[in-house]
């Protein structure tokens, strides 16, 4: 299912409701160019987990963790080489733990990622539009209303 966010408020706010419907154990596995907005919408999804530190790119430090009504683990494995680099961070915990998990770059290391996991790739398009794709998940129906309801 697509979405479409014309500014970096929509985009954000396309990210509380997905974090509305999010819960324990749900991984996030993103996709989407340099600033293509998958730390953008990851502060829209940390607001709703009721976190209120400020939310920023994890590049360098790899793993942030946030604490919430649900903890939040925010990756970025741009600089990883791939799978086995992943695994040595100590990543299990956290993809099967009782968090969330937010995997930015996640076609680097698709293949360790839990079946169940979100699918979302993010395309910037001209000004500050952005098309969010999201898929393999059962909640995208209560999505697509609240979308519609709070965004559209």
């Amino acid at each position: 299912m697509i979405f479409t966010t014309k500014t970096s408020e929509e985009t954000i706010k396309l990210g509380e409701l997905i974090g509305t419907l999010l819960k324990p154990g749900d991984v996030i596995a993103m996709t989407g160019t340099l600033a293509a907005g998958k730390t953008t919408i990851t502060k829209g999804i940390a607001k709703a987990l009721n976190i209120t530190d400020e939310i920023t790119s994890p590049t360098f430090c790899l793993i942030s963790e946030y604490e919430g009504r649900i903890p939040l683990y925010h990756m970025d494995v741009y600089r990883l080489e791939g799978s086995e680099d992943f695994i040595n961070l100590g990543v299990e915990e956290m993809l099967y733990g009782n968090g969330v998990c937010i995997i930015e770059w996640s076609e680097k290391v698709k293949s360790e990622l839990p079946k169940k996991s979100i699918f979302m790739k993010i395309t910037p398009k001209e000004n500050e539009m952005r098309e969010i794709e999201i898929s393999n998940w059962d909640k995208l129906n209560e999505l697509e209303k609240l979308y519609n309801e709070e965004i559209k």
